[in-house]
């Protein structure tokens, strides 16, 4: 069994942001799906795999606190060299997202996730997921899931992935959540390959 742990540091240590599959210098596609939900200026954003993505740049920009969660303390050290550690605006969390969250944790008006979630492959691990980010996430709250499609690669960063349809996300995530918005989307990674993803914006709701 792989230890995630070690691999992401090897792979974070070893490569530039650039040479990352998933890198991103343009992160309007989700900033897009962020702006569909009211009022978001004064959201709390937990970002479950944070990696060492400029969107921590955008909605640091934007004004947000964000909660910077990745099982990497190498993406986390290099996130705060390029950011600072902004104790403010900024929680900082290095944990496994597929395994309970410690206490103290704030609740989250927001949770964005782009290629996280399809790395985790066990069932139980995919359970305890979608756990954390129901009991993470306020009443009222909105979760964007960004995840590798079913025409998606099977393997990503030297590991299998799980792909996801919005029908399997929307079953996942169970009643407490309406589908608000979904597209198919065509990433291009840094060395010009297409991967297709899914992007899908969710609500949750109260009294379900």
């Amino acid at each position: 069994m792989v230890d995630q742990r070690k691999h992401w540091n090897k792979v974070f240590a070893s490569k530039s942001d650039p040479e990352l599959g998933w890198y991103e210098s343009d992160v309007s596609q989700t900033l897009k799906f962020l702006d569909l939900i009211p009022k978001h200026e004064e959201a709390v954003v937990f970002l479950p795999g944070a990696g060492t993505s400029i969107l921590v740049d955008e909605l640091l920009a934007r004004g947000f606190r964000i909660i910077l969660n990745d099982i990497s303390d190498e993406a986390l050290s290099k996130l705060a060299a390029r950011t600072g550690r902004n104790e403010e605006s900024l929680i900082w969390l290095c944990h496994d997202i597929s395994r309970p969250l410690p206490d103290g944790i704030p609740g989250a008006d927001v949770w964005i996730d782009r290629a996280v979630l399809h790395f985790l492959t066990e069932e139980s691990k995919i359970q305890g997921y979608f756990a954390n980010l129901n009991s993470a996430l306020r009443t009222g709250g909105y979760v964007l899931l960004a995840e590798f499609s079913t025409a998606g690669p099977r393997k990503c960063a030297g590991l299998e992935v799980y792909r996801y349809s919005v029908q399997e996300m929307t079953r996942r995530l169970g009643k407490t959540f309406t589908l608000l918005a979904h597209e198919d989307y065509t990433y291009i990674t840094p060395a010009g390959e297409e991967r297709p993803y899914i992007y899908a914006l969710f609500k949750k709701n109260s009294g379900q």
